[in-house]
This record gives structure tokens, C-alpha cells and sequence, in this order.
């Protein structure tokens, strides 16, 4: 993707070619600053940081190469292209190796360079332009994703309503942080904003927390508390893994949400409240609606405007952006000095998976960032951080998911699925265990021993009971 109005330092002492690479480059949407030796690029780079700078080997005085060394040593992520003849390759070669993002061969033609150009821009951070700052709203949201910008420009324009918003998206995709800039940009904004996972709270205390009790309502509850509910009053209340709520509490969320009042725990009067309630959830709530696990009156109530957040994977032009910034505040947070990636281990970054999404990479780069010795991250270590599975890339509601599916595989394995067994083993009656079966897609014939069937005289498609 083309970086339109990014600033290019291009040197060459053939003014013809400076003049036609010039042209080239600044009819492709680009800012271009243009010197004819080394000492010159230095001085240019003194008045106004490029994004990338474009030099030939041979040059007059300093060559390209200590041109290169001298603009490591003072911008280290500055990407270079070098451009060099026949007789120069190695050189170029061997400062590929140093650092230098590649090297193009004269001669080239205009569409190579200006592919390279694309190509080492998509892997540069931006320098920011104080004349146009970040809407305040949106600031800690970090991208340049056309993608992102639209779902941003939609967002700003829900953010003037109190409509319910659901928010989907895969785990780590940033759910909370488009929600805390929804608020941000809301006319609730002087007002609290307050999250709370559904699925990290146990289900005996998410009521409580949520609506809040009286003294004496149950065993423990020694004076009145207030719940999150009456905490966000005038503001913002963000709901995460709304999917993965209990069923008696999605009733009681509807009744809030219909009355615009909460009934403590334990309490015989409600108390009126003023929140915008956002939502989130990576669940497939379609499924969950076919499935009885989650209410349809409920769904629409909270479901008044979707916005779904793109994976990481969507918006990989933000891959470098995210890591720099990322880079920045570890850096600060745990002492380091360190000045950005090296070219070689920004384009593994760039080129990686990442089904952890945003969370992966900040733990990716966090790792980086306590194992480097170097002003430089090397790719060694982006190699090593990304063939580690990182076990914090799991959600609780995803390791919790897991965890159940694997119980129930135990369970029906070691009963030769025999659902009754199965369920008294697992203390629960046989409807709500064969819902458990449906949820995580288990069929019980699938662990049937069908020797063992035909000796008893069963079909093995019959139904264990």
C-alpha cells in the first residue's frame, strides 16, 4: 500500500537520474527532497526526518555504505534502499546483511522502484505531523488501516447516540478499547466508564457485581453494596463476553435494560439508573440463539448497532505501526534503550499469522523487548517470540471453553458414551449434559464401542441410555 504524501530523501550525483527518480516518485503521491552527495543527505536529514531514504553506493566524498552507517547510528529504523551498479553488488549485498532494507540494480525500471519504495514504507512507522493530531477520542487506538478507518468513522458517528452497540470481533482484537472510545467520544465522556468480564466472573458472584445487594442478603454480604450498574451512572457500562452470561442472569440484564432501573440483591425497590450499555463478545451468538444458550428478546435489545473489528490479519499494514508503538511504551515501562527492529525482523513481523491477533503481538514485543541486548531488535529474537505459543494469547473464555470440551471428551471416553453415566459422573441431569454435548458439538456415538454394542445386542448407531 502506498504511504500518498510520505517524505522520501533521495541521493544521487547523476542529476539526470536524480531528476527522473525525483519525478517518478513525487507523480506516485510522495514528498520528495532530492541532494546530489552525502554530506548534503545529512544535513537535509538535520532540517526534516524522511520515512525512507533512497541512495546510490557511489557518490562523491562519503559513499552510500558510510552514508548508511552514519544514518544507523542516528535513526536506526530509518529504512535505506541502496542503488548500485554491476561492480558495487557485493557491497550492496553485505550491507543488506548490516541493515539496509535491499538494494536495487541499475538500471531498474520505474514499477520495481516504485514497488520497493511501497514495500519499505508499509514496513515504516509514519512520523507523526503535529498538524494533524489524533481526535483525542481515538487517540490509544494506533492504526492506518483503511479498514480500521472506516469502522473508526462509523463509531464516531454511533458514539452520538445512547443506542446499544455490540461490538464482535476475535479475542485480542481490541473489543474494550473500541468501547472506551465510543464513550470517549459519547456526551457521557465526563461520566464513568467501567468493564467487566462475564466470563472471568464466577456465576454465584457476577448478580452482585453487577446489580450490587443489601446487608444480609446472603451469607457474606455484611453491608449494602453498590454494583457496577449504579458505579456507571450518567456513563458508560461495557459488557465483555456478553455470550458467555447464565442464562437466569440474561433475564434480569433484559429487565434492567427494559425498567432503566436495578433491583439490588436481596432489595424489595429498584433504583432508577442513566447507563449506555456497550457489549462484546467473540462467540458466534447466531449459533447461540439457535441453540437456546443466549435470548433472542435480549440479543436484539443489546444488539441495536454492530460494529465487528477486523483481525489483525485484515489490517496487516497496521503490523508495523502497532509494533513500534508497542515498542515505544515497553521500552519506557522497563528502563530499555532500545531504538526499534532491525528491517529483516520487522518483515517477519509483518509476514506472521497472528491468530492471538493485537494481544499477541504486544506479548510478542514485549518478550522482544526483555531479551534485547542490542539498540536493534534482531530477527533472531522475533524468530524465537514467534515460535513460542504464548499461553496469554488465550482468553479465560477461550482456555475455559477448552477446558470443558476436554472434560466432556474424558467423560464420554471413559463411559463408551453412555450419556447417564456420563452426566452422574459429571453431577448434572441428562438434559442439561446432552446441551452441554450439542454446545461443543459432541456426538456420544462417536465414543461408543461398537464390539461391545453388538455383544449386547445394540445397534451401534443406538442411543445409549
Amino acid at each position: 500500500m502506498n504511504a500518498i504524501g510520505a517524505r522520501v530523501l533521495l541521493v544521487d550525483d547523476d542529476a539526470d537520474l536524480l531528476r527522473l527518480l525525483s519525478m517518478r516518485l513525487t507523480a506516485a503521491g510522495y514528498r520528495v527532497d532530492a541532494v546530489e552527495s552525502a554530506e548534503a543527505a545529512l544535513d537535509q536529514l538535520a532540517l526534516a526526518r524522511p520515512q525512507l531514504v533512497i541512495s546510490d553506493v557511489q557518490l562523491p566524498g562519503l559513499d552510500g555504505l558510510a552514508l548508511f552507517d552514519r544514518i544507523r547510528a542516528r535513526h536506526p529504523a530509518l529504512p535505506v534502499i541502496l542503488l548500485t551498479a554491476h561492480g558495487t553488488i557485493p557491497d550492496a549485498v553485505q550491507a543488506t546483511a548490516r541493515g539496509v532494507f535491499t538494494y536495487l540494480t541499475k538500471p531498474f525500471d520505474g514499477k520495481a522502484l516504485l514497488e520497493t519504495v511501497a514495500h519499505a514504507l508499509a514496513l515504516s512507522p509514519p512520523v507523526e505531523s503535529a498538524s494533524s493530531p489524533t481526535e483525542p477520542w481515538r487517540a490509544a487506538i494506533v492504526s492506518r488501516s483503511p479498514r480500521m478507518a472506516e469502522l473508526l468513522a462509523e463509531a464516531r458517528l454511533v458514539a452520538a447516540s445512547d443506542a446499544s452497540v455490540l461490538i464482535r470481533g476475535d479475542s485480542g482484537t481490541g473489543k474494550e478499547l473500541l468501547a472506551h472510545a465510543l464513550h470517549l467520544a459519547s456526551r457521557r465522556a465526563h461520566r464513568p466508564f467501567i468493564a467487566v468480564n462475564c466470563s472471568a466472573i464466577p456465576e454465584t458472584l457476577l448478580e452482585s457485581e453487577l446489580f450490587g445487594h443489601v446487608k444480609g442478603a446472603f451469607t457474606g454480604a455484611t453491608k449494602d453494596h453498590a454494583g457496577l450498574f449504579q458505579a456507571a451512572d450518567g456513563g458508560t457500562l461495557f459488557l465483555d463476553e456478553i455470550g458467555d452470561m447464565p442464562a437466569a442472569l440474561q433475564v434480569k440484564l433484559l429487565r434492567v435494560l427494559q425498567e432503566r432501573a436495578v433491583r439490588p440483591v436481596g432489595a424489595s425497590r429498584t433504583t432508577p439508573i442513566d447507563v449506555r450499555v456497550l457489549s462484546a463478545t467473540h462467540r458466534d451468538l447466531e449459533a447461540a440463539l439457535a441453540d437456546g444458550s443466549f435470548r433472542e428478546d435480549l440479543f436484539y435489545r443489546l444488539n441495536v448497532v454492530t460494529l465487528r473489528l477486523p483481525t489483525l490479519h485484515e489490517r496487516r499494514e497496521d503490523i508495523p505501526l502497532l509494533a513500534a508503538h508497542f515498542l515505544t511504551q515497553l521500552a519506557a515501562k522497563h528502563g530499555r534503550t532500545i531504538n526499534g527492529f532491525a528491517p529483516e525482523a520487522l518483515r517477519a513481523l509483518a509476514a506472521a499469522a497472528w491468530p492471538g491477533n493485537v494481544r499477541q503481538l504486544h506479548n510478542v514485543v514485549e518478550q522482544v523487548c526483555a531479551l534485547c541486548t542490542t539498540p536493534l531488535i534482531p530477527l533472531a529474537l522475533v524468530q524465537r517470540a514467534l515460535r513460542v505459543p504464548g499461553v496469554e494469547v488465550l482468553s479465560y473464555a477461550e482456555a475455559r471453553k477448552r477446558f470443558e470440551r476436554d472434560y466432556l471428551v474424558g467423560l464420554l471416553k471413559l463411559t463408551d458414551g453412555n450419556v447417564a453415566d456420563a452426566a452422574r459422573l459429571a453431577d448434572r441431569n441428562r438434559t442439561d449434559f446432552y446441551r452441554l454435548l450439542q454446545k461443543h458439538g459432541l456426538g456420544p456415538e462417536r465414543f461408543r464401542d461398537p464390539v461391545a454394542d453388538e455383544r449386547q445386542g445394540k445397534s451401534p448407531d443406538a442411543t445409549s441410555t
